[in-house]
């Protein structure tokens, strides 16, 4: 136990019973394990009261900061039960590190690396009983960070939150690599230059969902958002990042939009821009335009397209529909999204060698 984490004896478990009730339903984030972490910043006192206690609910001010100015960064990242049966969180640092940059952008304070990898090691140690022998199950981590102050005063916080909780998952999209049909979002933007586009604060989505509900209406699974200046270049699906597989002779290379500040920088892209290229797929990160996605697809330039982050990890695109019509991604064959997606999914599972030292073996 991290010694700015400390248990209370009160810790609580779930009936076998209630634990199978919660098991059937597994819509992504609905069956939530036992325990949380608590821990409280201030400008006096610094990052204290680091507790590992029963999951259940917080009480807030009226007029907490964060509820009228919205000071809140959150995370989400996962654990696996991994082949040999021990337990490890995936990319833990990495995710620390974007949860700090998520924090200073939004002039909150940041959580230190090593505190914050300390939470996670907690809590998945404490509810790894969740995790069964099923593969296609994970333990998904949703840090959040918000602001605790009393004020009105439109000025950062200087009291915080932060609270980490975990739920029993498959995918985000079901466990299997079923194809999503996308909508092209032409009247609404995610982020624009110099906003706020690279951090993962909860306005970002809140803005978002009206897209969402416009590609729903649309017969669409998920939106793709357009640069904010032209409408034309592609820059991320909901909250995950576009791949674009275009044939290269009798070979593929990948293709993503760069990140340009807009884009929130995922861990899953970061992924797979390490380990593609040892596949033999050499990778491209250059804009990509509405056009060239149209063309690239009709011509079969672009073989296959798909979208990647935690909650999904690898997710094919089979059509996407705009205002001005649909095409289809590819023949329906998707072997390269198929090879990555069980390349990564080997590497989280202790199948395939970890060469980067990403899990963090728990237990």
């Amino acid at each position: 136990m991290s010694s700015m984490i400390q248990a209370r004896p009160r810790a609580v478990s779930t009936s076998p019973a209630e634990r199978r009730t919660k098991l059937a339903d597994l819509r992504f984030g609905t069956a939530f394990t036992e325990h949380m972490v608590s821990m409280r910043w201030s400008v006096r006192d610094g990052w204290h009261d680091g507790e590992l206690v029963p999951y259940g609910n917080v009480t807030l001010p009226p007029t907490a900061v964060g509820l009228h100015y919205g000071q809140i960064v959150f995370e989400g990242l996962k654990a696996f039960r991994l082949e040999d049966g021990r337990v490890a969180s995936f990319r833990a640092a990495q995710h620390a590190r974007r949860f700090a940059a998520s924090a200073r952008r939004l002039m909150m304070p940041e959580m230190p690396e090593e505190l914050f990898v300390a939470a996670i090691r907690d809590l998945v140690r404490q509810d790894q009983d969740w995790l069964g022998d099923d593969p296609g199950i994970s333990l998904y981590l949703r840090p959040i960070l918000f602001a605790t102050e009393e004020t009105l005063a439109l000025r950062p916080a200087t009291e915080y939150r932060f609270l980490l909780t975990a739920f029993i998952t498959e995918g985000y999209f079901g466990r299997s690599l079923e194809p999503v049909t996308v909508w092209l979002c032409e009247d609404y933007v995610r982020a624009a230059p110099g906003g706020t586009g690279a951090a993962k604060c909860a306005g970002n989505y809140a803005a978002g969902l009206i897209a969402q509900e416009q590609a729903a209406a649309n017969g669409c699974d998920q939106v793709v958002w357009l640069d904010a200046a032209t409408r034309t270049l592609v820059e991320e699906m909901g909250g995950m990042n576009l791949w674009f597989v275009v044939r290269d002779g009798d070979s593929h290379r990948l293709l993503t939009p760069p990140l340009t500040g807009s884009i929130l920088p995922g861990v899953t892209r970061d992924a797979l821009l390490t380990v593609a290229p040892r596949l033999g797929l050499p990778v491209t990160e250059a804009p990509v335009s509405v056009e060239q996605w149209r063309t690239g697809c009709l011509s079969g330039e672009i073989t296959e397209v798909f979208a990647c982050g935690t909650a999904a990890r690898v997710s094919p695109v089979a059509e996407v529909r705009g205002a001005d019509g649909s095409w289809s991604c590819g023949t329906g064959d998707r072997p390269v999204t198929a090879r990555l997606s069980r390349h990564l999914f080997g590497i989280q599972r202790g199948v395939i060698p970890d060469e980067d030292g990403w899990l963090d073996v728990i237990s």
